[in-house]
């Protein structure tokens, strides 16, 4: 007879067609299952955040400010990406060879948008070089304003990527890998550390006119993380943020009170963390909006602004005018605790930004032209205020260029992930440093070679976090920005 079939004639030790043993064994196991899941809440499963935490029953913003779990040397970041790939053999890699094989045809490997090649024509570099600083670094022609600051830089000349393709490649430089759906740099910064305001968004892009990159809002999205954590568009002209003004029907004291009601009903149905955490993270977005519609418009008004700050940036010339406004703004939100600022010089497609396919010498002289005075106005008076010893400041692209031509005639370049330049300033990096080197080509790194994911474990680090420790859970994963196989910081550069 089957033992789990009703029968009423089954003796009184048979509970729920279980022996008692059965039943003991079974249970036994459940509770543990429980302790394990209790265990797992508080470890392994910590790391998924909610787009708003909850405690005693009203929402806590995600932004708030956390302190860094060690020492940390810098606050905020302000990431100037050159968008397209400038040349790091016209720009600050300096190769004299290049200059007397000007036009030869030589036996090369090269990989970029043209595909794998095994020799190539050199195109000599159409600036000369000289030495600045006391530190003698060689800087092309192309930036005399940023060369004046070369011994508050740290160039890393052997950088390599996974991508020689513009899309996945700034995916990389941002999120850390060439796939979308990651969080990007900005994200995980606040996720990791908030904002020091409240009043303002913890991470702000910067686009230029002339449209966004490539591969669009991946590039600041939060990815799986939050919404919270994503990057918020700032407009360098007209109002900062759309659809950020108040409606007409609704004061400033209306909405104060739509606020409190709202705060009132949660606190009253709010029972355990995981009830109506949707209310709780709109509130969040609600409290976040309220605060920059009172706050936002004054941390973008450069009107009190001297003009000889003005002058500095570049806001006096037609050609430095809008990059120059972007880099001051810059200055006026890392000023006012925003932790991670990013700027976009060059948008769109081919010379509307560095990707210089055709014409080196013109897409150069213009993008060099428009962001070398402002950039280096952004150091001067980053440190004249106190500013560069605490805010990270990156230049740099997704990628570099070849020392040969893409095309059978012209100076264009193709791309280049094999080994580029990148510099970081204060934040409590070395100046006047240089690190690793590209052979004597420029063409591929040689000696000290680093990824990306080195370039953002050194953010981390000089935030005073570690990028093996920042974690999320997520897919079944403890993911981090560095990846799960994890990433050095460049040491050599960090004081």
């Amino acid at each position: 007879m089957d033992r789990n079939a009703h029968d009423p004639s089954q003796p009184p030790g048979d509970f729920c067609r279980r022996t008692r043993r059965e039943f003991l064994w079974e249970a036994g196991a459940g509770f543990t299952g429980l302790a394990m899941a209790g265990m797992l809440g508080d470890g392994f499963f910590a790391g998924q955040a909610g787009a708003a935490e909850v405690d005693k029953g009203r929402f806590v913003n995600p932004l708030a400010p956390k302190a860094s779990p060690l020492p940390a040397k810098a606050k905020s970041v302000i990431f100037l990406f050159m968008y397209g790939g400038p040349s790091q053999v016209d720009t600050f890699d300096y190769k004299p060879k290049l200059y007397g094989l000007d036009g030869k045809t030589i036996a090369i490997k090269t990989f970029g948008r043209g595909g794998k090649k095994n020799e190539g024509r050199v195109v000599g570099p159409k600036w000369k070089f000289k030495q600045y600083g006391q530190s003698g670094k060689w800087v092309s022609d192309l930036f005399p304003n940023i060369a004046t600051c070369v011994d508050d830089i740290a160039f890393i000349h052997s950088l390599t990527a996974d991508s020689p393709i513009h899309g996945s490649a700034m995916l990389q430089m941002n999120t850390g890998k060439i796939l979308s759906g990651s969080p990007c740099l900005g994200s995980w910064v606040n996720y990791g550390l908030g904002s020091v305001n409240e009043n303002l968004p913890g991470f702000v892009v910067m686009l230029d006119p002339t449209g966004g990159p490539i591969s669009g809002s991946k590039n600041w999205s939060s990815g799986y993380m939050p919404a919270s954590y994503q990057g918020t568009l700032l407009r360098s002209g007209g109002n900062p943020v759309l659809d950020l003004k108040r409606p007409e029907d609704m004061n400033e004291s209306t909405q104060r009170k739509l606020l409190d009601t709202l705060h009132a009903y949660n606190s009253d149905h709010l029972t355990h963390r995981a009830d109506n955490s949707n209310l709780a993270a709109r509130i969040a977005s609600y409290e976040m909006a309220f605060a920059m519609q009172r706050h936002a418009p004054e941390a973008v008004d450069i009107q009190s602004e001297s003009a000889e700050t003005k002058a500095l940036y570049g806001l006096d010339q037609e050609k430095t005018r809008d990059f120059g406004r972007r880099c001051l703004l810059a200055r006026r939100l890392v000023e006012r605790g925003v932790r991670f600022v990013q700027l976009y010089a060059g948008g769109a497609h081919n010379d509307s930004n560095w990707d210089a396919h055709g014409n080196l010498e013109s897409n150069h002289n213009y993008h060099a032209g428009r962001t070398d005075k402002p950039v280096a106005g952004l150091l001067k008076d980053l440190k004249r205020r106190g500013l560069l010893d605490d805010t990270l400041v990156i230049w740099g692209g997704e990628f570099g260029r070849q020392p040969t031509a893409e095309n059978a005639s012209g100076t264009g370049r193709d791309h280049n992930a094999y080994g580029f330049t990148m510099w970081m300033a204060g934040g409590g990096i070395k100046g006047g440093t240089t690190v690793g080197e590209t052979d004597e080509l420029g063409s591929a790194a040689i000696t000290d070679r680093f990824h990306v994911k080195n370039l953002h474990a050194t953010v981390l680090a000089q935030l005073g976090v570690n990028p093996e420790r920042l974690t999320y859970f997520y897919n079944g994963l403890d993911q981090k920005l560095v990846g799960v196989e994890g990433a050095e910081p460049i040491h050599q550069i960090m004081s």
